[in-house]
């Protein structure tokens, strides 16, 4: 409670959701860490999983503009690089409107700690289909099923040059505390890519209305990512099975450290 603003609670989450685990996990992190919230920079997207820290983190929070809050966390990072900048919004904000500040920001291994939630669809404004839906579940705007296929986020990340990059269920709190931990640790880009249920917009076109039902769905369908087993994982992986684990661990210069270097040993240099 200590984290959390004064007059902000009750939260406005639907019965159910997964955000309220999600913020929970979040405020445990950063107090096992022993973060002092004076040096965390919070930026959120628009939506529901763009309210899960703004306005109830009592720390200072960017409430921005669709599909820019990794946009703004770039600019506060580069601008106060000691701070620990969080992202956290949701999957059609960060991979839909903002899918292209999302790829260039992990190329550039600009520290940030991005925790996406991903609930397969647009929550917030009516149940839309997102660029994490599904293929072939209904929609607002794929009334008679999604024709597309669905972005693998975690692994999209991590082609493009993340430092860290990991995926969990709302189902399995104890690993995504310890990514959410180890995020903070890391210099470079993280990823945290957190699939959580939506009993209102998505559970109830897929027959997970119960957000009990849907927690043991996540159970059942998780499936544990083992680098030594990785192709035969992939290979039998099944449509609606979920990967889950750590994919990435790397080591790479940060861009705030790149551009440290490149002001204090080139900017007096001339040709």
């Amino acid at each position: 409670m200590k984290y959390i603003r004064e007059g902000t609670l009750p939260t406005f989450y639907c019965p159910g959701c997964g955000i309220g685990t999600i913020q929970n996990l979040f405020f445990h992190a950063i107090d096992e860490l022993g973060r002092d919230p004076k040096t965390i920079g919070v930026v959120c997207g628009i939506g529901c999983s763009g309210l899960t820290l703004s306005p109830f983190f009592k720390a200072d929070t960017l409430h921005t503009t669709h599909g820019r809050p990794i946009a703004f966390a770039t600019g506060l990072k580069v601008a106060r690089p000691e701070m620990e900048v969080v992202v956290v919004s949701g999957d059609g904000d960060l991979a839909g409107i903002g899918g292209n500040h999302l790829i260039h920001a992990a190329r550039r291994n600009i520290g940030l700690k991005v925790f996406c939630v991903n609930n397969r669809i647009y929550g917030n404004t009516g149940g839309q289909v997102a660029p994490t839906t599904p293929y072939g579940v209904k929609t607002v705007t794929t009334p008679y099923g999604n024709p597309e296929y669905q972005f693998n986020l975690a692994e999209l990340v991590a082609a493009a040059g993340s430092c860290y990059v990991a995926r969990w269920t709302t189902d399995q709190p104890v690993a995504l505390l310890n990514s959410m931990k180890k995020a903070f640790r890391l210099r470079g880009f993280s990823f945290v890519e957190i699939v959580s249920q939506c009993p209102t917009q998505y559970g109830r076109r897929v027959g997970l209305e119960n957000p009990i039902q849907f927690l043991r769905y996540f159970r059942e369908k998780s499936v544990r990512y083992q680098p030594e087993k990785a192709e035969e994982i992939r290979k039998n992986l099944k449509e609606d099975e979920i990967l889950v684990g750590e994919f990435i661990h790397r080591e790479r210069k940060e861009l705030t450290e790149n551009l440290k270097w490149l002001i204090e040993e080139q900017g007096g240099k001339k040709e």
